[in-house]
């Protein structure tokens, strides 16, 4: 089921045509990310399949919306990614993950963190870790990307020679906030390049703020261009949390622009930098940024497809 939370082609159809993706069956181009008004139509869907398991994964409106249809049918439900929390309940992500858990049947863990989490929490769920389907997909694609992506020869860049931006968070999309991040990034000197969000576009045309000679605004970019931009970067600058997990298993540092972060192991290996808005911070930590020369292995093996289906399957309500 595609909601059409992401409507944008960059954001959307290219990855079905990218990685040979199968048409969903339901297409509900919803345009929206209030989770009230796509729990009805998501709700009317699960209705008619009434299916073994509604899976939702992550944080987005979107997930908080599938369970909360799943509940209302009492349809069982699976929660990929449970237990994750970065402590910031002024995140709607946070909140997200928590109702959603709540909720949940079965709670496929990333690692046994989340799952000491869940407990503490007395989540009444069953949790199961089975790694991250995110370190699936980037071990199986990222040498297809660096394969197939002409992006660096195309923007004229060479290889950990220039930094990687992403900014798509709400609340980095509004002063006073985004005026600091701003900054930061223009008092960077090596270029960087920004992929740049719809809803960060706006906010920055509308607030008419510049981000430096040395930035190169792009347009969203596929899947496969942004794995190449970031396995090759010096630096990732980013508030995405998927991101700063990749940033590890490329290891390419990382510097996130949020308080907090749910992938609190990325932080403690020292990998990962959070600097918040801090535009002194941020440029320290990008001129510092190292990846440690040793790095655990966090959050699965690359197997974890293989083992939310053989849970999915063994522990499906009679």
């Amino acid at each position: 089921m595609h909601t059409g939370q992401h409507y944008d082609r960059e954001l959307s159809q290219v990855f079905f045509e990218e990685l040979g993706l199968a048409e969903p069956r339901y297409r509900l181009d919803l345009r929206t990310a209030d989770p009230q008004v796509m729990q009805p139509p998501i709700e009317a869907c699960l209705a008619e399949e009434r299916p073994d398991w509604v899976l939702v994964y992550g944080d987005t409106n979107s997930t908080l919306a599938g369970a909360l249809a799943a509940s209302s049918l009492k349809l069982p439900l699976a929660h990929v990614e449970a237990g994750l929390r970065s402590g910031d309940l002024s995140m709607p992500e946070e909140r997200n993950r928590i109702e959603t858990d709540r909720l949940a049947q079965l709670l496929l863990c990333p690692d046994e963190r989340s799952r000491e989490t869940l407990a503490a929490e007395g989540v009444p769920g069953h949790a199961e870790v089975v790694g991250d389907v995110m370190a699936d997909a980037c071990f199986r694609l990222t040498p297809i990307a660096l394969q197939r992506s002409r992006i660096l020869e195309t923007l004229s860049l060479e290889p950990s020679r220039y930094l990687l931006l992403t900014l798509h968070r709400e609340a980095n999309t509004h002063r006073p906030r985004l005026g600091r991040i701003a900054e930061g990034i223009r008092r960077l000197e090596e270029p960087v390049v920004f992929p740049v969000h719809p809803r960060t576009r706006a906010a920055l045309d509308l607030e008419g703020l510049e981000l430096g000679a040395n930035v190169l605004p792009l347009p969203p970019v596929g899947y496969l261009d942004l794995t190449a931009l970031a396995a090759q970067a010096r630096v990732i600058l980013t508030d995405s949390g998927g991101l700063q997990k990749e940033a590890y298993w490329h290891g390419v540092p990382c510097v996130t622009l949020r308080p907090s972060t749910e992938w609190v192991d990325t932080v403690e290996t020292g990998a990962n930098v959070l600097v918040d808005d801090d535009a002194d911070r941020l440029v320290a930590a990008v001129a510092e940024a190292r990846i440690p020369d040793e790095r655990p292995q966090l959050y699965g093996d690359g197997q974890a497809a293989e083992r939310i289906a053989e849970s999915l399957v063994r522990l499906v309500p009679a």
